[in-house]
């Protein structure tokens, strides 16, 4: 039985650097999600298989219902022994502004892709998750969906929506032994966060610097253990001391 790990918007950032972190683990074999940006997850295999791992690409959009379905069931129609033993609910987008001046497309596009992903590749896996009686899911979350972030009314929705699904979701599935968790990072150092000002913005954190992805994909390979068997339905912050 080949046990696997999916890990959406796998190809940069904190997805990739948990990839790394589940190929140093060494314990699944990884399906690398991405949408568009096929040379960057290219470069999240070749550096998955050289800490020794195996892996695979997966090229759909999450907020994409019918795309999503028809590439994981082609994917499990090929892969008839694998199982999908944990879930990495990763891919995100900002679109900041006032909310006064938002565009509805940047409210819905932030939405779709955290909450759409969620459901989508989830609602995919559960009934395997529970009809196998494990199973690991984890939702990258945010510190803007713990207190709220001026100008992103939309993220700070989303993500707070992702950390009420992870606490319903958890109590849903606890008994088939299938934990779901959320990470919510604060300020990390990725091509997300490239555009502000980290000297400024460090003053406000206790720690005094941005976190590193490392940091965050740490965290997140100590919950889809078993050493975090018995932790579900929590939201774990990894923000360098930030709080509301």
């Amino acid at each position: 039985m080949k046990k696997c790990a999916l890990i959406t918007g796998a190809s940069r950032g904190i997805g990739r650097a948990i990839c790394e972190k589940l190929a140093y683990d060494n314990h699944y074999h990884l399906l690398i999600n991405y949408q568009s940006n096929k040379e960057a997850a290219l470069q999240t295999l070749d550096k998955v298989q050289s800490l020794g791992a195996v892996g695979e690409l997966l090229c759909f959009d999450v907020t994409n219902k019918e795309q999503t379905q028809e590439v994981l069931t082609l994917w499990q129609e090929t892969n008839k022994e694998a199982l999908v033993e944990v879930i990495i609910n990763n891919a995100g987008i900002t679109r900041d502004g006032l909310f006064m001046w938002m565009p509805y497309e940047d409210w819905d596009k932030v939405l779709k892709t955290t909450l759409d992903g969620f459901y989508n590749v989830t609602h995919f896996f559960i009934q395997k998750m529970l009809r196998n009686r494990y199973g690991r899911i984890v939702n990258i979350a945010s510190v803007s969906g713990v207190k709220g972030t001026e100008g992103q009314v939309n993220y700070s929705a989303a993500k707070g929506a992702l950390i009420a699904a992870t606490k319903a979701l958890a109590q849903e599935v606890a008994k088939r032994n299938i934990t779901v968790n959320a990470v919510a990072p604060g300020f990390i150092q990725t091509d997300m966060t490239a555009s502000l000002d980290e000297k400024e913005l460090s003053k406000r954190i206790p720690m005094g610097r941005f976190g590193k992805a490392e940091e965050v994909a740490n965290l997140v390979s100590f919950l889809v253990s078993d050493k975090a068997s018995y932790i579900t339905g929590e939201v774990i912050n990894i923000n360098g001391g930030i709080y509301s």
